[in-house]
């Protein structure tokens, strides 16, 4: 699917390979403004390659960091013209070479010498003082950088607050090209609002261009016309240099390359061009903002209700005509992020859960990088334990443990009275999340199912066979159907105050209940969620969604929910024909094709679709959650693909 800029003007400041890029924008239908804002020049009798070059020859360097592709190429001519070619390879395979990012992995590869990490992992110079200092590679060490332009000061601290020796190594030198005439032009052309984006390939470029402004006296214009421009960043470091001269960054590629940048802001152009000048106009300082803080104008709660109402999600839970199949994925916002996993690595769970404005960030940054039809609040379906005297703990290894499971009659009996107000965090999440979302992306909220709920609750973690529930169930019904109402009542209190605080759908996931019999689910589960369904706020479609369910999909049906959710197990037209099609559907792609090819994912999903054309009522859906080792363009390609071949 190729995206469209239709037709913005798109400025660019890259210096080597304008080309290329001027390429890219034109190729996704923009209009391209390019500007050489950097030109670098390889530095003269470098002292410090003639100290590394000794260094190394005498065994003192233990680890090399390459920071830029340019930079690890020159510094490798460099030692190969010092040293030759052979005793530079044999030095430098003697030593731990690591290259941050793509470029200067392959650079270092071309060369003949073989990087610690082959991996995206390290793309920044805090990931690679992580990597290095968590596997103990630091104390005692001698380590030489191949800087930028300039000295990472940042970078040359933290290795040695590690306990390396460090020597820097200058290899070029940035400046302003020696004809500023297209940069002033470009320049002039932001200031009078006449570009719409602006991307940014390097951190270098950050600091020219301000530097020219400043030359030109235009320093305060130039960054008061970036509140109406989306800027995009190629990746960690550019975004930090764009941070410290108070500019905010719009969009960052998952995957650090020049390609991804452009493709994915033409993927995204429009809505984020009209979510920054919509928010800039509605007063927020859009230099200087967070996702939360966006702003599409005042609505009453009955207008943004009407709106979200005829959202094409909504539509299809009503098994309304749509224009196309919407889409959103269980666990959109999680680990196969690297933007989620840079806000987890400075939070636990927990914390992250707990801190709406978080929460929230992360619930609306999925929407923004995917494109998805719905966002669904960020949170873990064991909180609701936490007010009733259960409690939880978060580990690595093991995941969620419950640290005092229901396994007696005397555990039960210490179950605190539930008291809705301790989940305060999640409700002010979802009013935080409601308010910056935009109107016609609904909102989903969510919670465990009650079976699910109770076994976690009484094998205290995960579980296999589910030995000590089943136990219980069977051995003392009496209890079992005492835990299942304490958390049946508890759970319906929680989705309708969900609904209340600004959830437009409700998804009750019950990811365990697949373990179950179809006997078993209708003597010991169907009357709880029968209740559930009952007592749910009438106004708010709700889904209903399992795994390994295909024995049990009447029964849950007929206990209740406005879209039944099926895992990819099961065929997604045979099952809607079980259930009886007057219930719009949800599913049901297996996660692991999003490991595969953009070509099978396209494949995939035109067979999926082609199965339920002829009916209303389908949201498409992975049969359980991405992974977190999914490829980030694989998502993309399966949102696209959905989009695109449903519309057609």
């Amino acid at each position: 699917m190729k995206h469209s800029f239709n037709n913005l003007n798109i400025a660019s400041f890259e210096s080597r390979r304008s080309k290329e890029i001027a390429k890219l924008i034109e190729y996704h239908n923009g209009i391209a403004h390019i500007a050489e804002s950097v030109v670098e020049t390889p530095s003269k009798n470098s002292k410090e390659i003639e100290e590394l070059c000794v260094k190394l020859k005498n065994n003192q360097i233990d680890i090399i960091i390459f920071m830029t592709g340019f930079g690890t190429k020159l510094l490798l001519e460099s030692l190969e013209k010092r040293l030759g070619t052979k005793p530079a390879k044999r030095l430098l395979n003697k030593t731990a070479i690591v290259g941050r990012g793509i470029k200067s992995r392959s650079a270092l590869r071309n060369f003949g010498v073989t990087p610690l990490y082959s991996k995206p992992v390290p793309n920044t110079w805090q990931e690679i003082v992580k990597v290095l200092a968590d596997k103990n590679l630091l104390k005692n060490k001698h380590v030489a950088i191949q800087e930028y332009s300039k000295k990472n000061n940042n970078l040359v601290k933290n290795l040695k607050a590690n306990g390396a020796g460090v020597l820097s190594i200058p290899v070029y030198k940035s400046a302003l090209p020696p004809d500023t005439s297209l940069l002033e032009n470009l320049v002039n052309n932001m200031i009078k609002g006449q570009i719409d984006i602006c991307l940014f390939t390097s951190s270098q470029q950050v600091a020219n261009i301000f530097r020219f402004a400043k030359k030109l006296n235009k320093n305060d214009q130039l960054s008061r016309s970036f509140k109406n421009i989306v800027i995009g960043s190629v990746g960690s470091n550019t975004t930090l240099a764009l941070t410290s001269h108070g500019i905010k960054a719009d969009y960052e590629p998952e995957v650090m390359r020049m390609g991804n940048l452009v493709r994915e802001i033409a993927r995204r152009s429009d809505y984020l061009l009209l979510k920054k000048r919509t928010s800039a106009k509605n007063r927020v300082d859009t230099n200087n903002w967070n996702r939360i803080d966006t702003n599409w104008g005042k609505f009453s709660d009955k207008k943004r209700k009407a709106i979200t109402y005829n959202s094409e999600f909504m539509k299809a839970c009503r098994k309304e005509e749509t224009n196309y199949t919407p889409i959103w994925i269980m666990r959109q916002a999680g680990r196969f992020s690297r933007h989620y996993r840079a806000i987890r690595s400075n939070h636990t769970f927990l914390e992250l859960c707990k801190t709406p404005e978080i929460a929230s960030e992360v619930t609306l940054m999925a929407v923004d990088q995917l494109g998805v039809d719905a966002a669904i609040i960020f949170s873990d379906i064991l909180l609701i334990l936490e007010p009733l005297g259960i409690n939880i703990t978060y580990t690595k290894s093991d995941g969620p443990r419950i640290l005092n499971p229901l396994r007696t009659k005397k555990s039960i009996e210490n179950i605190a009275k539930f008291e809705i107000d301790e989940l305060e965090f999640l409700f002010k999440a979802l009013r935080i999340t409601r308010k910056a979302l935009k109107p016609e992306i609904p909102l989903i909220g969510f919670a465990g199912a009650p079976f699910t709920l109770a076994s976690y609750a009484i094998e205290g973690g995960s579980s296999r066979n589910f030995e000590l529930t089943k136990s219980l169930m069977y051995k003392d019904p009496e209890l079992w159907n005492q835990i299942m109402s304490l958390l049946t009542n508890a759970t319906i209190k929680y989705l309708n105050r969900q609904a209340k605080e600004g959830a437009d759908a409700l998804q009750i996931f019950d990811s365990w209940i697949g373990c179950l019999s179809p006997a078993d689910y209708e003597k010991y589960v169907f009357p709880h969620m029968k209740e559930l369904f009952s007592k749910i706020n009438k106004s708010v479609p709700t889904i209903h969604f399992g795994t390994g369910t295909s024995s049990l999909l009447k029964l849950m049906k007929k206990a209740g929910g406005t879209v039944m959710g099926f895992d990819w197990r099961v065929d997604i037209n045979k099952a809607w024909k079980e259930i009886g099609y007057n219930s719009a559907v949800q599913g049901n792609l297996d996660p692991i094709v999003l490991f595969s090819t953009p070509s099978v994912i396209k494949k995939q999903v035109k067979e999926l679709l082609n199965k339920v054309k002829a009916r209303n009522g389908h949201i498409f859906n992975l049969g359980h959650g991405v992974l977190p080792a999914t490829p980030p363009d694989n998502v993309l390609a399966l949102i696209d693909a959905v989009h695109e071949y449903s519309d057609s």
